[in-house]
């Protein structure tokens, strides 16, 4: 088949399809560890639009560049965010991003290695996470920093590793082992560090024994309850973390 053009549009996102289907999506920053930036929320919205409607893409397999998922955020990039107009745009992206992915309708894989400290919500929409060993799961940006964690990872969280759990972490967001996040049911495997996208393509490679239609609806099956979740609970999320956002640049002296 040929190459769709959209494999090439998204500078922070390397995208590679096999022969037999598997697309691996790799998060990245000039082909190494992913700083997120604004650039990036905005041409994610379009790249997992564009995933879910290719239904050449019969599994979709996650991960980052350079031995992280996605390990840095560039705050600045995103420039006034006490501005209304500024957060309209990040609000309206960040609930488009989560129902994109959600609206992947074939298996997911999620392939993590180092450290998933941004972000994380993007690998927990995934029907199934590998994690290597010294993989950690952190949220870097939102309550240490002084916002509230609306974007979705407290949805996603929730629904893995259960409410108290979400909330006590992301309370005190420290980083989570490989280890512990399968203890609470959010990895699904821990391998040696270096193989997890190995070993995703070797799952992949056996759910592609089963036919097309089971594969799909499978995927639309399983996502249905925590894609509910998301309509209902990640644009209001995203007002009150811009609330917040506002008040951290007013409290630092960047708003009247």
């Amino acid at each position: 088949m040929p190459r769709p053009a959209y494999f090439d549009a998204f500078p922070g996102l390397a995208l590679e399809r096999g022969a037999d289907g598997v697309l691996v999506a790799t998060f990245h920053s000039d082909g190494g560890p992913l700083t997120f930036t604004a650039r990036d929320h905005t041409y994610f919205t379009e790249a997992f639009y564009r995933i879910a409607q290719d239904r050449d893409n019969r599994i979709v397999i996650l991960t980052g560049a350079g031995g992280h998922f996605i390990a840095g955020v560039d705050f600045a990039s995103f420039g006034n965010v006490a501005d209304p107009d500024v957060w309209s745009q990040v609000h309206d992206e960040g609930v488009q991003i989560l129902e994109n992915l959600a609206n992947i309708r074939v298996p997911v894989i999620a392939a993590v290695e180092g450290a998933a400290h941004v972000h994380s919500e993007y690998a927990l929409m995934a029907n199934v996470i590998v994690a290597g060993t010294s993989a950690t799961f952190r949220d870097l940006p939102h309550f240490a920093g002084g916002i509230v964690p609306g974007d979705g990872i407290f949805t996603t969280w929730s629904y893995r590793a259960g409410p108290g759990r979400a909330e006590a972490w992301l309370l005190d967001p420290q980083p989570v082992s490989a280890a512990t996040a399968q203890g609470w049911g959010v990895v699904a495997e821990v391998v040696p560090d270096g193989t997890a996208l190995a070993r995703a393509r070797e799952l992949a490679t056996r759910w592609l024994d089963q036919p097309a239609l089971t594969r799909r609806n499978t995927r639309i099956h399983f996502i249905q309850p925590l894609k509910e979740r998301l309509v209902r609970e990640v644009g209001y999320g995203l007002s009150l973390e811009g609330a917040s956002a506002a008040a951290l640049v007013k409290a630092m002296g960047g708003g009247s």
